[in-house]
């Protein structure tokens, strides 16, 4: 054995290790990393005004924290920004996963840019319930968009929210605005019913499917039929076209049984496209301004604008409430009691939820009277 331990030739001989490089740069560990100078609210309105898509993303990113620290900045550049707001047209895209939502952005924004527009696309990218991460790709899959001038486009993670349609999209769309861009595209994640977060937020709202994807009056629910005010049955190309051809037809004759919308006496139009090859892009923006054209001409367009802002402020008092409630001390320190109750089935969530409303309500008596 000692021999073989011996022989540098053997299998059982451990060479040394190949000893280290130095460090590249020895002092970095020794310098602290400086963080960038935190712009002042002027600074982000100017920026936003002069078409600076880094200080855009920067204050869309400021909107999306929920850092105590970062709300009441936040707060003032959105009232800054609305008085450049509104003057663009909002059209949410929604579909299946699969329908090729990235690629039909991406076909019809460069569709638009060649015609003079400039556009914001506000992606949202599914969070996952476990990690809470969100991959936000969008980007990667709009590769010849995204280096366009003349187009500005944020993923952004759902974080839950109904529909997938991120907390702080209509916030966003204000910036973008202000920055701006004349069409705001919104595509969302597609899961189905819950699509009214964005339909109370466009000013259009475009369905996309595919053929081939089940049954295709019951794969797609009545829900979003009714509030979609246009259908386009996507990858209409190749071999796959008169397939998309047949669903057309479906979805068409379902929609007979459905009432115009109410102002426009819009009746739904179901229409085949191919993303891949530009097949009726041209058609489905003739169409998007058609639409947008009646809808100023009786005064729809305005009032369904007004509706959408009470809405928002609807929203905004429910997730403020939200807040508030789940912040508060008595609440919390009542909170875990009444969690192992319910666990234990001592309690049922009615009563819990009795108990904790009238804590909170007691609290905000103890606090007015404090004062």
């Amino acid at each position: 054995m000692d021999n073989i331990q011996n022989d540098y030739q053997s299998a059982l001989h451990v060479n040394d290790g190949i000893p280290q490089p130095a460090q590249v740069n020895p002092y970095l560990k020794k310098k602290p990393l400086k963080k960038a100078p935190q712009l002042t609210t002027s600074e982000y309105v100017d920026g936003i005004r002069a078409h600076d898509r880094t200080v855009l993303s920067k204050a869309i990113t400021l909107i999306e924290s929920n850092l105590p620290e970062h709300y009441a900045q936040a707060q003032e550049i959105i009232d800054a920004c609305i008085p450049f707001s509104g003057h663009s047209v909002r059209i949410g895209i929604t579909g299946v996963p699969g329908a090729g939502k990235s690629t039909f952005i991406e076909c019809f924004g460069n569709h638009l840019i060649a015609s003079g527009h400039r556009i914001a696309v506000l992606a949202v990218d599914p969070s996952s319930e476990i990690s809470k991460g969100s991959i936000l790709g969008d980007k990667t899959r709009m590769e010849t968009l995204s280096v366009q001038p003349d187009a500005f486009i944020r993923p952004s993670p759902s974080a839950g929210s109904l529909g997938g349609v991120a907390r702080k999209t209509r916030e966003s769309i204000i910036l973008c605005e202000a920055a701006g861009f004349d069409t705001i595209l919104v595509e969302t994640v597609g899961v189905g019913q819950s699509e009214t977060a964005v339909h109370s937020m466009v000013d259009f709202f475009l369905l996309l499917t595919i053929a081939g994807a089940g049954d295709e009056l019951q794969g797609i629910k009545r829900g979003i039929m009714e509030m979609a005010n246009a259908i386009v049955v996507n990858k209409a190309d190749g071999e796959n076209r008169p397939r998309a051809e047949l669903t057309r037809r479906q979805l068409a004759n379902a929609l007979q049984l459905f009432p115009n919308h109410n102002q426009t006496e819009w009746k739904t139009p179901v229409l085949t496209a191919s993303a891949l090859d530009g097949t009726s892009i041209p058609e489905i923006r003739e169409m998007i301004s058609d639409y947008i054209r009646r809808m100023k001409e009786n005064g729809a367009f305005e009032s369904r604008r007004i509706r959408q802002a009470e809405e928002c402020l609807k929203s905004f008092i429910g997730e403020q409430l939200f807040h508030l409630f789940y912040t508060n001390p008595e609440v919390m320190a009542k909170w875990e009691l009444l969690h192992q109750q319910l666990l234990k089935s001592k309690l049922s969530a009615y009563s819990a939820g009795n108990i904790l409303m009238e804590c909170y309500i007691q609290s905000l008596k103890k606090e007015n009277y404090g004062r």
